[in-house]
């Protein structure tokens, strides 16, 4: 069983939840994993890390030999690796988002796509309701420290709130009509369809036995987990059921499912839809930054720690993905807390001002029900790798829950280590594990250059 939730871009709350249950392999039965994925704001680059993490790390001081993890294949191609080629979406998709533009009565521009773009990523998280009594309990203490007692009554409560209205950020839903559905599909379609595909590459790539059949996307959209998911496990999956709470963008959905129109024949069949489910569930809401990611976690934590409990799987919850463990993530309990963040490239829809490939970068947690040594426990590059003569510069998110700026080399580390070093990516898995005894002393590196 499969539950996930999703926003990319930070633009729409795009989180659903969907449910993949496999009946193939009896090791992928009543699997249960809750996927998240937050679209990184863009331009950021990469995140500055503290020099004290330039070391070599004893953690990685020996490759994982114990299983023969190359089986005779080259380096370049050892089961770490995770990235996928830049991502085009599926021809059926591309041409039919292009006739929907094309006969749209409301042209769509690239300066629109831009503005909302914008827009978007300047929106917040909702301040929560116990933040703002907090905030106002504060501001009244304040003013009652300096204000004039004999209008301290009559002023006090305008005071607190107009301070509440310049320092509290105003969150607002967004209703999409049909205009609105049509430009968040001119551009969101691509970029949100090559973030899911990336996360569900990692489960079929680490997990191939592992056969859905049925597939719940909350907050559907314009249906990109469901193409995504079709491209993935096209030939197990039999049933995707499609919630969104906006009647315009699951009529866009299903439009593009066939081909355009109303009346076309879908190219994914078994799709349903539906604007309400029976039992509201608690929506995650993130956007993909610092406050983003921590709220993945949060959604971390509340499986890992027995609140979300199946009645068909009883087994406790265990990280799939990108963590290799189930302790705090380290990018937020840093001093300066970062969101853990992944790109993919992709191809956009061709319009005429978006022809060349673009990057999605995005944050996400998979979690599964069962035990931990279910998963592999490999450290997670978390940055792009920095190849130099002789060495390798790798930031890894540890088993021991520690994050840690890898300096390998061929000498220290063994040719095998080395070389998988250096053709790994950012998101891809080091196939190393803890050494038995220490690793050499620094001063046998040879000088870096």
């Amino acid at each position: 069983m499969f539950a996930a939730a999703i926003e990319t871009e930070g633009h729409r709350c795009l989180h659903f939840r969907f449910r993949l249950t496999s009946g193939a392999m009896a090791t992928a039965r009543g699997l249960g994993c809750l996927l998240t994925l937050g679209r990184w704001r863009r331009g950021l680059g990469v995140a500055p890390q503290s020099r004290a993490f330039v070391a070599v790390v004893p953690g990685v001081s020996q490759v994982d030999n114990k299983s023969d993890f190359l089986k005779k294949r080259c380096h370049r191609r050892h089961p770490g690796i995770l990235q996928l080629s830049c991502v085009r979406l599926p021809q059926a998709l591309a041409d039919a988002a292009q006739l929907l533009l094309l006969e749209s009565s409301m042209p769509i521009t690239e300066k629109q796509v831009q503005a909302l773009t914008s827009y978007l990523w300047s929106r917040h998280l909702p301040v929560e309701p116990e933040e703002l009594q907090r905030r106002a309990v504060y501001l009244e203490k304040k003013y009652l420290e300096n204000a004039d007692s004999s209008k301290m009554e009559e002023k006090l409560h305008e005071a607190v709130l107009r301070a509440l209205r310049k320092t509290t950020y105003h969150w607002q839903e967004l209703s999409y009509n049909e205009g609105l559905s049509l430009l968040y599909m001119a551009a969101r379609l691509d970029g949100g369809f090559a973030a899911v595909s990336r996360a569900f590459h990692e489960i079929q790539a680490r997990l191939p036995e592992f056969q859905p059949k049925t597939l719940m996307d909350f907050g559907s959209g314009t249906g990109s987990v469901t193409w995504a998911a079709h491209s993935t496990w096209g030939q197990s999956l039999r049933e995707y059921m499609c919630v969104d709470s906006s009647a315009a963008m699951l009529e866009l959905a299903e439009k593009l499912l066939k081909g355009g129109s109303e009346s076309g024949v879908p190219s994914v069949p078994g799709v349903f839809f539906r604007q309400f489910l029976p039992v509201s569930p608690k929506i995650l809401v993130e956007n993909g930054t610092k406050a983003g990611h921590s709220l993945l976690m949060d959604a971390r934590d509340l499986v890992l720690n027995g609140k979300e409990k199946s009645p068909l799987d009883p087994r406790p919850g265990f990280v799939f993905a990108p963590c290799p463990h189930e302790l705090p993530c380290p990018q937020m309990t840093a001093s300066k807390p970062l969101a853990c963040s992944f790109s993919q490239a992709y191809h956009p829809i061709p319009f005429s001002w978006n022809k060349k490939p673009k990057e999605e970068k995005f944050s996400m947690v998979i979690l599964a029900r069962g035990s931990p040594e279910e998963a592999t426990r490999w450290p997670r590059i978390t940055q792009p790798v920095l190849k130099r003569p002789r060495h390798v510069h790798c930031h890894l998110c540890c088993p021991d829950g520690q994050r840690q700026h890898a300096v390998i080399t061929a000498r220290r580390h063994g040719r095998d280590l080395y070389r998988c070093a250096r053709v790994s990516s950012w998101g891809d898995l080091l196939p190393v594990i803890t050494p038995s005894e220490p690793p050499p002393s620094p001063a046998q590196d040879p000088p870096e250059s």
